[in-house]
């Protein structure tokens, strides 16, 4: 059987309630990759023998804030890097805590896959489905469910199993995201790099080998050509007057020289004429590439204009629906003109409407209220005072989400997404 296709990188979130032990498990994925340095091994084995600690205390790779520390849990979204010798890895390691809702929101926006942490002793919890949930509306390809602190239950099959069907019971009709179940000890190690010894009832992958070999299958090199223009290169010296360049950063697709592209939100048509990166000239470019294309001939192209080899996806409207989560300390207020930022396109909102907040735990929709507070989430309808070309988020994460930023002092107050 061949191996699942696999990019090189890897990003991943981990959620879960508080002391599910997150922190442990990243430290402990982190010692058993080699990713520690001697110097913190040394510190962190001083600090556990000083706290008493049975087993080395992993969590103290991670938890790096005093605030932290002092509460024993994680209050901010951390990155944390490692590899093996078949991928690498980017962490984005979340809070449990339901009022740092926003940080998960953050953290897996950018991500491929969720690890859910579940106690063994607790069993499915409502930070569980609210974790769930949102790694599923931001589009994560896969779940792993981690069904962890297996040594304090025996490890203990049934025990395993009924976590496993609860999870299955409150998935059922909510979550269509692919899924792996593991039963693994971040402090003992069992499961996560290695297979246990513990637990030989157990006979799938450890942590590590599941992901190695989940597939996110690079959707964005496959899809239509997307180019959000950053900028506009137009030289003003005499060598180069009639050079009139188009530059950003190729959000999905591949562009080759002689393809025809469409200008959005005007519609209007080209070809392209040359691909430049940097002092060089390429055939072909594709996604994550930051690229200088001219076109054959000169269109109405701007700052937040969408290069693009297919318009059959793209929607233009002035009135656009969209998922909302509200990540300001202040709550949204009317009176506010707040500015969206979508595609390198800065533009003010005329109206935030809401018309229903998201109840995570039973997943249904409450009554619209007037305004948004601190972790809110919900479906909302956008005003603009022009039309925007943009995709569904399920299609283009690049051209489907968005933020809003409050005028008064530059800061994001909520993160959105386009349906």
């Amino acid at each position: 059987m061949n191996s699942p296709k696999r990019t090189s990188l890897l990003r991943f979130t981990t959620a879960g309630s508080v002391d599910d032990g997150k922190s442990t498990l990243i430290g402990r994925l982190l010692y058993d990759t080699h990713a520690v340095f001697e110097d913190q091994l040394a510190t962190i084995q001083r600090l556990s023998d000083r706290r008493g600690s049975e087993h080395l205390d992993l969590s103290l790779l991670t938890d790096g804030l005093k605030a932290e520390r002092e509460q024993g849990i994680t209050i901010d979204v951390a990155y944390r890097y490692f590899s093996t010798a078949k991928r690498k890895f980017i962490i984005a390691d979340t809070p449990g805590h339901f009022e740092y809702t926003r940080n998960m929101v953050t953290g897996a926006s950018t991500a491929d896959v969720a690890l859910i942490l579940i106690d063994a002793r607790k069993g499915v919890v409502e930070q569980t489905r609210r974790h769930s949930v949102l790694s599923a509306m931001l589009g994560l390809h896969h779940l792993v469910v981690c069904v962890n602190k297996m040594d304090l239950v025996d490890f203990s099959q049934e025990r395993f199993e009924s976590v496993v069907h609860a999870f299955e019971q409150m998935a059922e009709g909510t979550l269509e995201t692919p899924r792996s179940y593991i039963p693994i000890s971040a402090l003992l190690g069992e499961n996560v790099a290695t297979s246990s010894g513990q637990m030989p009832w157990y006979t799938g992958p450890s942590l590590i080998d599941t992901l190695e070999n989940i597939d996110t299958g690079q959707p964005e090199k496959k899809n239509d050509f997307y180019l959000p223009v950053q900028t506009i290169i137009h030289p003003r010296d005499q060598m180069s007057h009639d050079f009139r360049g188009y530059a950003g950063r190729i959000a999905s697709g591949t562009i080759r020289i002689g393809d025809a592209i469409h200008v959005l939100p005007t519609l209007e048509r080209s070809t392209v004429q040359s691909i430049r990166v940097g002092n060089s000239e390429l055939e072909s470019a594709t996604a994550g590439m930051s690229v200088c294309l001219t076109l054959t001939n000169e269109l109405d192209v701007s700052r937040g204009s969408i290069l693009t080899s297919d318009t059959a996806r793209i929607r233009t409207s002035d009135c656009v629906e969209a998922t909302l989560c509200w990540l300001g300390n202040a709550p949204q207020q009317d009176q506010v003109p707040y500015r969206m930022v979508h595609c390198n396109k800065t533009l003010s909102i005329s109206r935030i409407r809401v018309t229903s907040k998201i109840q995570l735990t039973e997943m249904h929709r409450a009554e619209a209220t007037e305004t948004l507070a601190k972790n809110d989430i919900a479906h909302i309808t956008l005003s603009l005072p022009f039309a925007v070309a943009y995709a569904g988020f399920a299609h283009s994460k690049t051209l489907g989400s968005f933020v809003l930023v409050d005028p008064r002092d530059n800061n994001t107050v909520a993160a959105g997404i386009l349906h």
